[in-house]
């Protein structure tokens, strides 16, 4: 056995999140990555175990104190290696969100590399964030967020977000070729623990939260967890708002060493404005400059969502997982928007409205069944499961001409008239996947991973627009393979070969986008260090591809603009080179071209670079904590090539470098006082651009009081 392989014994009354045996460890970890990490019991009761499990005792807040994460709990299972998963992975700790003060997921995921966000500016609807150039598909503990994705997300939620670069529908079903994020959801843990805050800031911003979690028995078989937050703010643009709303609670219960069962309950509001309704193109405005309407312009979202889980190990090697989770979406948004043009003359700007009222429901649920076994040096875990989704979404939609406004001198109308929907659409998508992984692991050192997957699809939209009714539906079965070797040169070097394949959530009528990725990498996490370094090339490729294109008059035309290509490099460093300092950062270079397409107008774009697809991107984050350990401080740099707005390629951003720091200070035990400061030094550039104009934002300070416990 080399130095990675190691014996667990237990003693006494083990932790909660080790009590199910490393069978149990090795089984979930398998369908979210195709990495072998199963165990065999010896006769004394202790464990031999695989190359790839470095830490069977790891907890899911195992990295609440550190920047670098050692396991990667994609789909909410269990730990596996990150040192010796065959992809290109970033893991966004708890610790390092709270070190940068990140309050969404754009902040969150800016110092991650081939991660290009908040590409929309004062568009405040969702998160935007690409993964190599492409779409990016957003996951929930393993489970597609679906009908839900456009909801932001609220960090304070998870323990955790990780990155997956690269395609995936092996491992998640449907998923845009450029990758996936997986948030992580806090979950009860078995021992007393708490902490709350109070934060003020820039744009009025005023914010209070609380997490706190305790043991509920005598036998320990029952822990709670609560987390609760509320926001009052304004945005940084004239009549905004920004409030929104986290209630989260869950139960763990644990009868037995071999079972586990977790419902987690949680309710998302937010009541805010979408949009500042974009700036003129003709020069650079203040970003405090409204061009909406003030009493139109509204976005509501109300999300619930029931989660359960089900962990059972047999103690045969047969382990058995079952993932249920039932959400209800409200989300209503309408606001008016400049529409502006190169040739326009004097100050008077026409504006359009656009608005949805969207009502979805989704119910998604799996059942995971593996069998690890040993045959002397080589180790087997075999993994297949079922999942089936079901997603319904009734839209109506408004679109149409708004007052024109003088951007010399605005004067709000108030909202249109006439707000009679142009589209009525009620759509429903069912999904009925099978699975099947097969990993092996060759005497410590060659470790060979394979899966299929198939999804059957169900599409149906039934409505009526602009006056003319429709029924239509499609079906889809789509199998998706991939593969990879993982080759372990030491305790602290390992090296990966993959090819794997994704298919996009496909549209009725259309045929699905399918993606496939060769990629090579490099993992080294030094012994007497806590630090990951990794690098990894690829060739990325998608065929059918569609695009959003804006049309003159404001509206989004989807066109398909044929077959697409990305090459690059991924560089990322996480490392604690002291007890006192910390470094997060990355670096990537991107080349992206369309190898074959024609926009609707009859352009050709063969041979253009992707939109928003900057060519090189930089980022590094330091956080060092003075003697005394009482005052810290961090610093970090973001560094974006510049990159075209459209497919036509007919418009480029400039490249841009923003500056971020933190300060904080012990002032008793357990208290601290954090000043968080973003776009230091306030720069302002166009991130994107179409019919108007939108900046990156600019200078936001925060100030914020915590205590744990």
């Amino acid at each position: 056995m080399s130095g990675r392989n190691r014996t667990i014994v237990s003693r006494g009354n083990p932790p909660w999140w080790h009590q199910t045996t490393t069978a149990l460890l090795c089984g979930s970890v398998l369908f979210a990555i195709p990495a072998i990490g199963c165990a065999q019991q010896t006769d004394d009761g202790a464990y031999r175990l695989s190359p790839v499990i470095v830490n069977a005792q790891a907890a899911p807040d195992d990295d609440a104190d550190t920047v670098v994460a050692r396991e990667l709990w994609v789909g909410g299972k269990v730990a596996t290696s990150i040192q010796d998963t065959p992809a290109s992975v970033s893991v966004i700790t708890q610790q390092e969100i709270e070190q940068r003060g990140a309050q969404t997921t754009e902040e969150v995921l800016q110092y991650t590399p081939g991660v290009v966000t908040d590409y929309y500016g004062t568009d405040d609807r969702n998160d935007y964030f690409q993964i190599r150039g492409f779409q990016a598909t957003t996951y929930r503990d393993g489970m597609t967020l679906g009908s839900m994705r456009g909801v932001r997300e609220d960090p304070y939620a998870y323990e955790r977000i990780e990155v997956l670069r690269g395609a995936n529908s092996t491992l998640f079903g449907p998923a845009d070729p450029g990758g996936s994020v997986n948030f992580v959801s806090k979950r009860p843990r078995f021992e007393r623990f708490g902490n709350g805050f109070l934060s003020y800031g820039s744009f009025d911003h005023k914010e209070a939260g609380i997490d706190v979690g305790d043991v509920l028995d005598s036998d320990q078989t029952l822990a709670y967890r609560f987390t609760g937050k509320i926001q009052d703010s304004d945005r940084e643009y004239d009549h905004s708002k920004n409030d929104n709303g986290l209630l989260m609670g869950g139960l763990t219960w644990e009868p037995t060493d071999q079972t586990s069962a977790t419902l987690i309950v949680d309710y998302l509001s937010r009541d805010d404005t979408p949009n500042s309704g974009g700036y003129p193109l003709d020069r650079e405005y203040d970003r405090d400059d409204f061009f909406g309407e003030p009493d139109f312009n509204d976005h509501e979202v109300d999300r619930t969502s029931v989660t359960g889980q089900l962990i059972h190990d047999f103690e045969n090697g047969l382990t058995l997982r079952a993932n249920v989770r039932y959400s209800d979406l409200e989300d209503d948004f309408q606001y008016v928007y400049i529409t502006d043009s190169a040739a326009r003359t004097g100050t008077l700007l026409d504006r359009d409205y656009f608005g949805t009222d969207t009502d979805a429901h989704e119910f998604i649920g799996n059942t995971i069944l593996q069998y690890d076994a040993s045959f002397g040096d080589i180790d087997s875990s075999t993994l297949g499961g079922v999942e089936y989704r079901d997603a319904s979404t009734d839209t109506q939609s408004i679109y149409g001409d708004a007052a024109s406004i003088d951007i010399a001198n605005p004067v709000y109308s108030g909202g249109p008239d006439n707000l009679t929907p142009y589209r009525y659409e009620n759509q429903d998508y069912r999904t009925r996947s099978v699975f099947l992984t097969q990993n092996l692991s060759f005497y410590d050192r060659f470790v060979v991973s394979a899966g299929v997957r198939n999804d059957s699809m169900d599409l149906s939209s039934e409505g009526e627009s602009y006056g003319t009714a429709f029924d239509d539906s499609d079906d889809f079965s789509e199998t998706t393979v991939r593969g990879a070797l993982t080759y372990i040169v030491s305790d602290e070097l390992s090296t990966y070969i993959s090819y794997v394949e994704s298919v996009a959530p496909p549209t009725i009528g259309v045929t699905p986008e399918r993606g496939k990725q060769q990629e090579v990498g490099l993992k080294y996490s030094p012994d007497g260090m806590k630090a990951q370094f990794s690098a990894a090339v690829y060739n990325l490729e998608r065929d059918d591809v569609t695009i959003a294109v804006v049309q003159d008059n404001g509206a989004i035309d989807q066109q398909t603009v044929g077959e697409s290509r990305a090459r690059g490099l991924d560089l990322e460093a996480k490392a604690e080179l002291t007890d006192s300092l910390s470094i997060v950062g990355g670096y990537s270079y991107l080349d992206t071209e369309v190898l074959s397409g024609t926009l609707n107008s009859g352009a050709s774009i063969e041979g253009n670079d992707f939109a928003i697809a900057p060519k090189h991107t930089a980022m590094l984050w330091g956080y060092y904590t003075l003697p005394g350990e009482k005052m810290s401080v961090g610093l970090g740099a973001r560094y974006t090539d510049g990159y075209y707005f459209d497919a036509a390629n007919t418009s480029k951003s400039d490249s841009a470098t923003l500056i971020d720091a933190a300060f904080d200070y012990r002032i008793v035990r357990n208290t601290d006082f954090t000043v968080n400061v973003s776009n230091l030094f306030d720069e302002q550039h166009v991130v994107g651009s179409g019919t108007a104009n939108y900046y990156n934002p600019g200078r936001e300070i925060r100030a914020k009081v915590s205590y744990h416990w």
